[in-house]
Parts: C-alpha cells; structure tokens; sequence
C-alpha cells in the first residue's frame, strides 16, 4: 500500500483521516489528461505564432489515447505516469512526445519503488524528470522551452521539502513557480525549434512547451491537492 507522505515522513491525510493512496492516483492523471483536452485549441494557438501549430492537437492526441486506453483499468499515480510516458514517447508526432514521454517515465522510475511517496519523492522525482530532460536537449534556463517551466516548479517542491514543509503549502508554490516560469518566456528569444529561426522576432510571444508544461504541472498539483 503506497501513500503520500509530507517532508517530516508523516502520513498525508485526508477528510476522513486515511492516508491518501498512490494507489488511488488516477485521478490526479485524468486531471491532467482533461487539463491538454480544455486547451487543445490554446496550445495550437501558441505554437501556431512562430511555430508549426500542431502542439495541442498532437498532445491531445497522445493524452487521449492514454485516457481511452486505461478508462476501465486502475493504476497507481507512477504507473499512470509510466503509461502515460511511454505512449507520448511512441505514438504522437513532433518533438514534444519524446520529451514529455521521458519526463514522465523518468519520474515514475523515481518513485515507483517508494512505499509512501513523502514531498521529498515528489521532489525527487520531479529531478528525476528535469534531469532525464536535460539528457536529450541541450536547452537551458532562458533559452524558450519548457526547462524555463519545470526547472523552477521543480526548484520549488525541493526546496519546500528541504524546509520540511506539506503537500498543502508546496504546490501551491509550485504552481505559481511554473505560472512565473511560462510567462518568462515571452520575453526570450527561441534557441531551439523551428521558432529559433526567427530570431527577435520569436520575442513577444509564449514557448508552446513552456505553456503545457504549466498547464500539467498545475493539473498535477490540483489533482493532488484534491485527493489531501
């Protein structure tokens, strides 16, 4: 039986008094399944100014497949993100597949073994996502992509947790890192993508990545929050 636990190792407990599930983490995917669904339109709005436009409708697609695919059956929140993880990675085109696939299955291989996941393995297994991320791009901070996203969002839950903190008070930090994160973005220039070919003219406008990835990461966050 897996369970959230906050950074002091005690147990996350919700209403009624039970600790809350990893097993009972569906939700917190299907969340961020409806969350691509809701702004499918959105994200192709963002990518289609200096880019090619088809970022919503593939992720769409790939959180969709997942969503169908998985409706009858139970997973944990590392086995959903495993899933979720592996399909992004070889059923949807464009780059954004590749690199959300390996975020995810980098996180859950982080925390699949962890009994009771503590904001500690939350934590870790947001580096463990950042990390695997940085193996594949060469991107940095302030280069337009979704590092200026989940570097700070992950940034944050390691330092609450260091500072012993609860779910309760860490993703709402989190969430705002990575709002603050997406929103850094329209001022850069793109170095990577076919948006890099602009130049300064890539300036003004939001990264399609940075923007899903806050959309997910807040997802993931309400979706936790609402399993407290």
């Amino acid at each position: 039986m897996k369970s959230f636990k906050n950074a002091d190792g005690k147990p996350v407990l919700n209403a009624d008094g039970k600790p809350v599930l990893n097993a009972d983490g569906k939700p917190i995917l299907i969340k961020m399944v409806q969350a691509i669904q809701e702004n499918k339109a959105y994200l192709g709005e963002v990518d289609g100014l200096i880019g090619d436009g088809d970022h919503g409708m593939n992720m769409n697609k790939g959180f969709t497949v997942f969503k169908d695919r998985y409706a009858d059956q139970n997973y944990s929140f590392t086995e959903g993100l495993e899933e979720l993880g592996e399909i992004l990675l070889n059923e949807i085109g464009g780059s954004m597949g590749p690199i959300y696939g390996t975020i995810f299955m980098d996180m859950s291989e982080a925390g699949k073994d962890q009994v009771e996941i503590t904001l500690t393995d939350f934590s870790n297994m947001l580096q463990a996502g950042l990390a695997g991320l940085m193996d594949i791009v060469d991107a940095k901070v302030g280069d337009k992509t979704l590092v200026d996203t989940l570097s700070p969002a992950a940034e944050t839950i390691k330092q609450a947790a260091d500072q012993g903190e609860t779910y309760e008070t860490a993703l709402p930090k989190m969430k705002e890192a990575a709002i603050k994160g997406r929103d850094s973005t329209k001022d850069m220039i793109a170095k990577f993508g076919r948006s890099a070919r602009l130049g300064e003219r890539s300036r003004g406008v939001l990264d399609a990545g940075a923007t899903s990835c806050c959309i997910l990461l807040c997802a993931m966050a309400d979706g936790i929050m609402e399993l407290l």
